[in-house]
């Protein structure tokens, strides 16, 4: 007997910070995809900081900027305390593992709540056990051989890095052989070139130091990383803005006008 699931609800529209438009949330599919959360994000904070308070205190600040997509690396010290710590200060937040290389640290991102997970390459035994999480999976490659690779083992996104080799035209040729792979490009993404990144094929992506560098972090320059954070968003409610037309596909391959809105 076939058992009878309620529909997803739709998700509402993200709220921009004081000062910053509006924008309404993504299309969603009616067959919800694993990707869903981080299509409405849009950007990911890559955060890599020295310290858990540090990473608590970046975190509130990106937040208060308006970018809600967190990646918490297992470059920052007890990620998964963090994890579960962010999870419940920031409801709003989506909050995922970054920077996973090893099976036990999926398992443990995975149980600290975390929303997705992120790793910078792709081995067999590491992609079967951060699946084994049921969490959605962005998994690292660069050229088409690893691209390959990483979607043979049924990771539901390719983390493009580092994508600041290049650039947002490197993107856009990975595009040509791989027109229904999400691709979430790490590295170089700038609330400037934003526009180019998402033009190029991008569904998603991540931002490290041109959002919230290290340095600021150690330095505790919160308010550096507020107003960045409030670059990017009024950068992706451009983007969006421009972006307007007919919803595409969100389960993979998604037309640019899906990709952003």
């Amino acid at each position: 007997m076939t058992t009878q699931h309620p529909p997803a609800a739709t998700p509402p529209g993200l709220a921009a910070p004081p000062g910053l438009p509006a924008f309404p949330a993504p299309p969603v599919s009616p067959s919800p995809s694993p990707l869903d959360g981080l299509r409405r994000a849009g950007v990911v904070a890559v955060l890599r900081a020295p310290t858990a308070d540090g990473a608590l205190a970046a975190v509130a600040a990106l937040v208060a900027g308006g970018v809600t997509g967190i990646e918490i690396t297992y470059s920052t010290p007890d990620a998964p305390a963090v994890i579960t710590e962010v999870r419940a200060r920031h409801p709003e937040a989506l909050v995922g593992a970054g920077t996973v290389l090893t099976p036990a640290q999926a398992a443990a991102a995975a149980e600290a709540g975390a929303a997705f997970l992120v790793s910078p390459g792709t081995t067999p035994e590491l992609a079967a056990a951060m699946l084994d999480t049921g969490l959605p999976v962005l998994s690292g490659a660069l050229t088409p051989s690893e691209v390959m690779a990483a979607t043979a083992l049924g990771v539901h996104a390719v983390k493009v890095f580092p994508a600041s080799l290049g650039g947002p035209g490197y993107l856009r040729a990975l595009r040509g052989p791989f027109p229904d792979v999400p691709l979430v490009p790490t590295g170089g993404v700038s609330a400037g070139n934003l526009g180019e990144w998402f033009a190029a094929g991008a569904v998603a992506v991540g931002a490290g130091g041109e959002l919230c560098s290290s340095a600021h972090i150690a330095a505790g320059r919160w308010e550096s990383l507020t107003v960045r954070a409030r670059a990017f968003t009024a950068a992706l409610a451009e983007v969006r803005r421009a972006a307007g037309g007919p919803a595409g596909r969100s389960d993979a391959g998604d037309s640019r006008a899906e990709a952003v809105r």
